[in-house]
């Protein structure tokens, strides 16, 4: 049986280790618990057909993910798992400007040539998009996408992890040093207990660079600050709403129990700055109540804090480290991490196990963020 550590607990880490605990690895996850892993402050929005970006390896990234999320949620389900976090309840892409919104609408329906999952692609006037999601301003229209989702990111890694541990996984809190004669990984010790494994997996984001140090890699990963609040509508069952994608860089989703969450701040070069900030609070509240100006009403409930990881090119990275034998890293998933991070999990767990992948690994290779 392959002994595998997978390092780093987000939902890289947590989908890579359910996938090899399934078919049959020997795993231990291994997460250190820092706050502001992205994960847990995250809430995502599964959706990448009515996107603009040109980059075509980014996009099979993310159109993958969204075509994999049905069947590990039915996998989830049948190991026990309900609660993942992820509903397929739609989305509004949203905009004053109708040829803006019909440019929207026939890339959707090119791209769904290859991407049936996708659902249904409806153009719907401002009363339509507004009795879909009352708090809305008026004079909004919307392209209407059946087929998307929204995820909760901390649902959805603790069912990742204890589907793994369903399967035998081992989850341990702590802090992990990688262990290796010359180029041959051998393990990890964590808390000061030695693990021997065939294989390492690093997935642990913005903290990756510590990790790898100490082996001699030095790793291009930067940290993109988010901060994302939590409200609570009063007396409205906002469960079922479709997820709000605006013209602008925020979005609003809803989770259940009248929970929505709006955000999210993109703050660069700011480094591990965990403070909750009146500017970033400021920004995402006015933004909100631009689009949506009843959620006003709202409760407030809290901001979180989160760190994006971008490698080079804005592009993630998953494979081999070059020269080292025993060692595979993910990571780079940026703002897209709950929409790929399933997927290029998957892609993980097969290069452990010595499958063959989905994607052009050259695409993707880790020695484009090793300096």
């Amino acid at each position: 049986m392959t002994k595998i550590i997978v390092i780093g607990g987000g939902i890289l880490g947590a989908s890579t280790a359910y996938q090899l605990a399934k078919n049959g690895a020997e795993i231990t996850i291994v997460d250190r618990a820092d706050f502001g892993k992205a994960t847990d402050a995250a809430a995502g929005i599964v959706c990448p057909w009515l996107s603009q970006r040109r980059n075509q390896k980014w996009y099979r990234l993310a159109k993958g993910g969204a075509k994999v999320y049905p069947e590990i949620i039915h996998s989830l389900a049948t190991d026990g798992e309900q609660d993942t976090g992820y509903d397929q309840v739609g989305a509004l892409s949203i905009h004053t400007s109708i040829e803006k919104l019909e440019a929207m609408r026939k890339r959707a329906l090119k791209r769904r040539a290859d991407a049936p999952e996708i659902g249904d692609i409806s153009l719907l006037d401002h009363k339509q998009a507004k009795a879909l999601f009352p708090p809305l301003e008026d004079g909004y229209q919307a392209i209407h996408v059946t087929g998307a989702a929204r995820v909760d990111g901390g649902k959805l890694c603790m069912s990742l992890i204890r589907g793994a541990q369903k399967y035998g996984a081992q989850f341990i809190t702590g802090d992990a040093t990688i262990l290796h004669e010359g180029k041959t990984i051998t393990g990890a010790r964590v808390n000061g207990e030695i693990i021997y494994s065939d294989i390492v997996i690093a997935t642990n984001g913005v903290w990756m660079p510590d990790l790898l140090h100490p082996l001699g890699i030095d790793i291009d990963v930067t940290s993109q600050k988010a901060q994302l609040t939590h409200v609570q509508f009063p007396n409205m069952d906002s469960s079922d709403w479709p997820v709000i994608m605006p013209p602008n860089d925020q979005y609003i989703l809803s989770l259940a129990g009248n929970h929505i969450v709006l955000g999210a701040t993109h703050e660069n070069n700011i480094g591990f700055d965990h403070r909750v900030t009146i500017g970033g609070v400021h920004e995402i509240l006015s933004k909100a109540l631009t689009i949506a100006p009843a959620l006003s009403e709202c409760t407030f409930l809290e901001t979180r804090v989160g760190f994006r990881p971008f490698t080079p090119d804005f592009l993630p990275i998953f494979g081999a480290v070059p020269d080292f034998d025993g060692l595979l890293i993910g990571n780079g998933l940026g703002a897209s991490g709950l929409t790929m991070g399933p997927f290029i999990g998957m892609q993980l767990a097969k290069l452990a196990l010595q499958q063959e992948v989905d994607v052009p690994l050259e695409d993707y290779s880790a020695a484009q963020a090793i300096k």
